[in-house]
């Protein structure tokens, strides 16, 4: 005996010892046992558990605190599990339990329903008593024919199970035959019952609770096609053991002439029917399957920091996982959000309902985490995360300077992640010309001159400031070339006030951007765009980023005061030559000689690490 056989022949047993108890004991009682058992799978069911949960926060979460989702995730389990042992009782139910503890509410629709003469299809969803649907059905006069699938590893408890759904005169219609026996059933005017929800690959997509699921489509096509009266049903516990059955009056099928349209309108619309019993009776609905599984919707958010190096980072990352979700034909989108720890962070948590979270820096590290865990969202960090949190995320990606570890969901980049490539640099090199039309009209030379400033640990120096001032103007009149300036938010006064004395009235300066008196977002990338080199200060791991991606030739002064981990990062850059490190002396003279020989221009491409790891997540 194989494994499955024994598993099979186990489960047989336990199941029908177990049934025979639980029929011994008063139903009251063994409701009351399905409750509490469910309240033990709530608690060791963590993985279903946080299915439910975020299934339950996308579909009903807006306005509701996470104290009172849990509380929904509970009453599911508690619910779901009383289900399950109502299965036991069918077969000891009869009309007398049928009248004393059934409330069916629209029972003249099935009368209605009857009346076209091609059968019914009495539709629900993965809700309520689903399986006491054909002893409801008998005591209300009419034949009822079943679903089932075939468990071909367990066919002793499928046995089992197909005997208790027999009772009262039920007919199974088994998946492998289930054309042929459909089409007869519904010539015969009789009543058979089917599920809307759970498409998987072959459903139709609608939208249910606002996000893309697919829906199985053959109840519809049905009704189309022999003019099948379509009954939308639900099934809610009141108390106990008593159940209201309610029935909705035939659905009216609207028909275009177009086949496909038709299917998705009028399966959209039965879907509305059910969302609004689901809101009503939450939790009644199956939570613990991954409903928008098949969706091609894809949210992606960016949790931001406030940090410009950071958020561009971010973005990058989003720009690499939205092509690739669009050459496996879902349709992406981005949304930022800023994040902080303070305390509206709860109701933060409670208005996003993303697939994918991005985030870039150890301050936001943590609420992405607990965020990707809330609502089962795919979590992916950029930065080395805090030391307590490594490892807990989808996918980090790590620069290479950062000394990553080897771990399976860790992706080493060469430099930060960045938002340039030819057509980024072309809309933002327009933008700024729009914005400074004296952009427009440029030499055949142009020098972009990129200042940071201070960090924690580095200052910018004025003397440095003021040698390369000296060499870019010199290299300018040498080369007939015009210059192209932007100071960042860090920039310390002092310098800005040293640029401004030297470039305000230089008439080969074509543009000056104090950041702190008036930024412009475009500045970086369009003079990365309208630049032949490119000179920037070292301090920003981002910004050399940026230019060592733009296929211009890129010089960086040195300056003192940089940590160990940033020089790393520079010298890595400088020996794989996507930038060139020059001393402030000597800044003109290296400039001249790498224009004059004009060598081949190395770009960062960390874009295809990501792709790669990206298939192993998504």
């Amino acid at each position: 005996m194989n494994k499955d056989s024994m598993t099979d022949y186990l489960s047989y047993i336990l199941f029908k010892a177990f049934g025979f108890v639980v029929r011994k004991a008063p139903k009251r009682l063994g409701l009351f046992l399905g409750r509490r058992i469910g309240d033990v799978l709530y608690c060791f069911d963590l993985r279903h558990r946080a299915i439910a949960y975020a299934n339950i926060k996308t579909a009903l979460g807006k306005g509701l605190s996470s104290c009172r989702i849990s509380n929904l995730t509970r009453e599911f389990y508690r619910s779901f599990v009383q289900n399950l042992f109502e299965i036991f009782y069918i077969p000891m139910l009869d009309k007398e339990y049928f009248q004393k503890y059934v409330n069916v509410e629209g029972s003249g629709n099935i009368s209605e329903g009857f009346k076209r003469g091609k059968g019914i299809i009495f539709l629900a969803m993965h809700e309520g008593s689903w399986e006491l649907s054909n002893i409801i059905s008998s005591n209300i006069g009419f034949t009822f024919n079943m679903f089932v699938r075939d468990q071909k590893r367990y066919r002793r408890v499928e046995g089992l199970l197909n005997s208790y759904r027999q009772k009262n005169g039920c007919k199974l219609i088994q998946r492998r035959n289930q054309t042929r026996q459909l089409i007869e059933v519904l010539k015969n005017n009789e009543g058979v019952g089917m599920t809307l929800d759970q498409g998987g690959k072959t459903g139709v997509l609608v939208k249910f609770f606002g996000k893309e699921a697919s829906m199985a489509s053959g109840a519809v096509r049905l009704a189309l096609k022999y003019d099948v009266a379509l009954l939308p049903v639900f099934y809610t516990r009141l108390n106990g053991p008593f159940i209201k059955l309610i029935i909705e009056p035939p659905f009216e099928i609207i028909r275009t002439g177009e086949d496909k349209k038709d299917i998705q309108d009028n399966l959209q619309r039965l879907v509305y029917i059910f969302e609004g019993y689901i809101a009503k009776y939450p939790s009644e609905y199956l939570w613990t399957y991954k409903i928008w599984k098949y969706g091609l919707e894809k949210n992606i958010l960016i949790l931001s920091d406030g940090k410009t190096g950071h958020l561009r980072q971010s973005q990058a990352a989003a720009n690499i996982i939205s092509g690739y979700l669009k050459t496996r034909g879902f349709k992406p989108t981005v949304e930022i959000r800023g994040a902080k720890f303070k305390i509206g962070f709860s109701k933060f948590i409670l208005d996003i309902t993303p697939d994918i979270i991005i985030s870039c820096g150890s301050q936001v590290a943590p609420i992405n985490y607990i965020l990707s865990r809330e609502i089962r969202a795919k979590s992916i960090v950029i930065m080395r995360p805090p030391f307590l949190m490594a490892g807990r995320y989808d996918l980090e990606i790590i620069p290479e300077h950062d000394k990553a570890p080897k771990r399976g969901n860790i992706v080493v980049t060469e430099g930060a992640l960045n938002l340039i490539d030819e057509r980024y640099l072309k809309e933002q090199s327009d933008k700024l010309m729009f914005l400074a039309p004296s952009c427009k009209t440029l030499s055949d030379i142009c020098i972009g001159l990129l200042i940071g400033g201070d960090t924690k640990r580095f200052h910018l120096k004025e003397d440095v400031i003021s040698v390369v001032i000296k060499h870019v103007k010199s290299l300018a009149e040498e080369f007939n070339a015009d210059i192209l300036l932007t100071t960042s938010r860090r920039t310390p006064e002092k310098v800005e006030a040293l640029l401004k004395a030297e470039f305000k009235d230089y008439s080969r300066c074509k543009l000056l951007i104090i950041a702190n008196e008036k930024n412009i977002p475009e500045a970086v990338g369009g003079i990365l765009g309208l630049s032949h080199i490119v000179v920037t200060s070292p301090e920003s791991v981002s910004m050399v980023s940026e230019a060592a991606s733009s296929k211009r030739y890129v010089f960086v002064f040195k300056s003192e005061g940089l940590s160990n981990k940033h020089r790393r990062f520079l010298e890595n850059f400088a020996e794989n030559k996507y930038i060139y490190m020059a001393k402030a002396e000597g800044l003109s003279r290296q400039i001249k000689e790498v224009w004059l020989e004009r060598p081949a221009i190395k770009t960062l491409n960390d874009s295809l690490l990501i792709n790669e790891a990206l298939k192993s997540i998504l």
